[in-house]
């Protein structure tokens, strides 16, 4: 039980071009609703206990906003510069969007064959362990070349460096925390945003679709 409701909470992801009929509809659903901004989450409590934790991307919000839907999604869909790192053992993409419209303007995608894993036994057990530890590491490398080269061109962090403002991460979280140990690629981790995209393979497609998960308002809906 949590804010005296029984219900257990869920969350919702909704895009910028929603948030506010979202919000509207959400307090006509209540009997009315109260807003609570702060600088990362937006509380909204309906009259009859509902609550709704509204998490807007890049935190935090702006100084002096009311948490308001449109002030949300005007957040969620400022001028900036992200770049997206997507992996998956054996397949990789880095790309970099930039301005309001979240414009593709870079990006790279490639794959590495990594083997599954064998069902035999003894000596070709370890021997094939080998050569798929190999493998793995050979698209790891990939992989964080792929993501230097393409964020690389983008200089420092920060607009007044011409940098990136945010990095999104997504994929697989071992393949992802194993590239953590490359140096070249500190300097982007450092600028991580908390929210990982869970995606299939990472393709050019896939890459293409990640506005719409990274610029999205998460919501802890507990009805």
């Amino acid at each position: 039980m949590e804010n005296g409701q029984s219900g257990t909470p869920r969350w919702l992801d909704i895009g910028p071009d929603r948030i506010t009929g979202w919000l509207d509809a959400f307090a006509s659903r209540h009997g009315g609703a109260t807003t609570g901004p702060g600088p990362e989450v937006v509380i909204v409590r309906a009259a009859d206990g509902a609550v709704a934790e509204c998490h807007p991307p890049f935190p935090p919000l702006p100084p002096g906003t009311s948490g308001t839907g449109v002030e949300m999604a005007a957040h969620a869909c400022a001028d900036r510069t992200v770049g997206v790192l997507l992996v998956r053992l054996g397949g990789y993409a880095a790309g970099v969007f930039a301005g309001r419209d979240a414009r593709l303007v870079a990006s790279k995608v490639g794959s590495r064959l990594v083997h599954g894993r064998s069902a035999a036994g003894g000596t070709s057990q370890h021997r094939f362990a080998r050569r798929r530890e190999k493998q793995a590491s050979e698209a790891l490398a990939a992989a964080a070349d792929c993501a230097v080269g393409v964020f690389s061109a983008f200089g420092g962090s920060g607009r007044d460096s011409g940098g990136l403002d945010a990095v999104v991460l997504g994929g697989d979280k071992r393949a992802m925390a194993a590239l953590r140990e490359d140096v070249r690629l500190r300097p982007y981790f450092a600028l991580a945003v908390d929210r990982f995209l869970t995606v299939p393979d990472p393709r050019l497609a896939v890459l293409q679709g990640t506005p719409r998960a990274f610029r999205a308002i998460r919501i802890r809906l507990t009805e």
